[in-house]
């Protein structure tokens, strides 16, 4: 009799304010279990934030992941940098991009050292075996739960089929199909509006989640509220800084020098990472493979299949792009070929994350005043639909190369399709966290590649 009132009031409890040492912890632990590429990482924030900690609502989070989603660089950390920027201001965006990346380039790092000094270990390729399937599964479990999130009615479906079909046939590329969606979003904002809501406080989700200390009708902060001066204060400081770093490695080692090459051509690396890693990865394979001569094409495929067995976004492969390129060419001479490549790898990491953080604190104050305008929403919400479909295709693309040995017999690995399903269970029927089913593909990989 008495349990409606206890879910009324867990529905209108609001949680306390987070301290900074809260949240510090949480983004060093996402730092350290985001694996699963970026689908994989939005779920897991989701999940943390909306359902369980209640940091902020379903609708602002889907709103601020929609502006992620159009920007150049990788959605998931600019995601984390903006919630932490909402909620914590400046330092607090700092706080939580560092954090989502740090123990990846320290990861990575770790693993270039032992790829260039021991070369490939039998027992580190069993377990990369391993994980590769469990990845599988995790990408195609979160392609799910972000669609069943974001796929409200049928006029979203077809967006992202729409957008499938669009990548995966017409091999269209992805600021191609972002502008499409867009314009869908934008006539059908004015035309048939209920399609294009995101979410509502009403919804059974938000019921059982709660109110949230970041919820739909709360105000923006005195920091998130846009204004032009700010907005030029941020911009000309980021320039600022990027021009200090180049200068620095320009004067120090001359432009010609890898370090400089490195700073700048990661720069315009950031800048067309439109659609993750896997849109910049061509580009990136060209330059520091092709024109630089950084790594070896055998190299830049052992680093993409670190990057995608590591936690943190995908595009952490340039980590390892760096530490390789600075180990074959040290410039602190032959007999120091890892302070090199460790510095190496830490200008390029630089430089591929700094324009991120200057987009989240330019535009977060303008999303963040655009959150109950649909006309400004409603593109934005096209946008999300579409990028489901672009997600689906990642996922399409990691079962071809992962469950197909592309031999001259063509042969399907038919351990890799039982792993995966079994990383597929633990994680839809078992509900377990991604790092334990990661950890036991890893193992039964090395067991497999012991045994056959």
């Amino acid at each position: 009799m008495d349990t409606h009132p206890q879910t009324q009031v867990a529905q209108t409890d609001q949680p306390a304010p987070v301290p900074w040492q809260q949240a510090f912890l949480y983004w060093l632990k996402l730092g350290f279990i985001s694996f699963g590429g970026p689908a994989g990482q939005i779920a897991l924030m989701h999940h943390d934030l909306v359902d369980k900690k209640r940091w902020i609502s379903e609708k602002r989070f889907l709103h601020a992941l929609n502006y992620c989603m159009v920007l150049p660089g990788p959605e998931a950390q600019q995601l984390a940098t903006y919630i932490g920027w909402l909620m914590h201001r400046t330092w607090g965006g700092i706080m939580a991009g560092v954090l989502f990346v740090l123990p990846a380039f320290f990861l990575l790092t770790a693993l270039g050292w032992l790829y260039m000094v021991y070369g490939k270990l039998p027992a580190v390729a069993g377990v990369l075996y391993g994980i590769k399937p469990a990845i599988v599964a995790i990408v195609v479990f979160a392609a799910y739960r972000i669609g069943l999130k974001a796929l409200k009615n049928k006029v979203m479906w077809s967006i992202a089929a729409l957008a499938f079909v669009a990548i995966f046939w017409l091999n269209l590329p992805f600021p191609l199909i972002i502008c499409f969606a867009a314009l869908l979003g934008h006539i059908g904002g004015r035309m048939a509006p209920q399609y294009f809501q995101i979410g509502s406080s009403h919804s059974p989700a938000m019921q059982s989640h709660g109110q949230a200390l970041i919820d739909d009708d709360t105000s923006p902060p005195a920091h998130a509220r846009f204004n032009w001066h700010s907005l030029r204060i941020i911009g000309v400081t980021g320039l600022l800084i990027w021009l200090l770093a180049m200068a620095s490695l320009i004067a120090l080692y001359g432009w010609q020098s890898t370090f400089s090459q490195m700073g700048w051509f990661f720069t315009k690396a950031a800048l067309l990472t439109f659609g993750g890693a896997y849109a910049v990865l061509p580009y990136v394979f060209q330059g520091a493979v092709e024109h630089y001569h950084w790594l070896t094409p055998t190299q830049m495929i052992d680093g993409l299949a670190l990057g995608e067995t590591t936690p943190g976004p995908l595009i952490m492969v340039v980590t390892f792009v760096g530490f390789v390129g600075g180990w074959g060419t040290p410039m602190f001479g032959a007999e120091a070929p890892l302070a090199s490549a460790l510095l190496a790898a830490a200008i390029v990491t630089f430089f591929t994350f700094l324009p991120s953080f200057v987009f989240i604190f330019m535009g977060g104050p303008l999303i963040e005043s655009t959150h109950g305008n649909l006309k400004l929403t409603a593109p934005l919400s096209a946008i999300t639909a579409a990028v489901v479909g672009v997600i689906l295709n990642l996922a399409v693309f990691f079962t071809y190369h992962v469950f197909w040995h592309g031999d001259q017999n063509g042969t399907i690995d038919l351990y890799a399709i039982t792993l995966s399903l079994l990383a597929a269970i633990g994680l839809l029927y078992f509900r377990l966290n991604m790092m334990p089913v990661i950890l036991v593909s890893g193992g039964l990989g090395l067991l497999i590649k012991l045994l056959i």
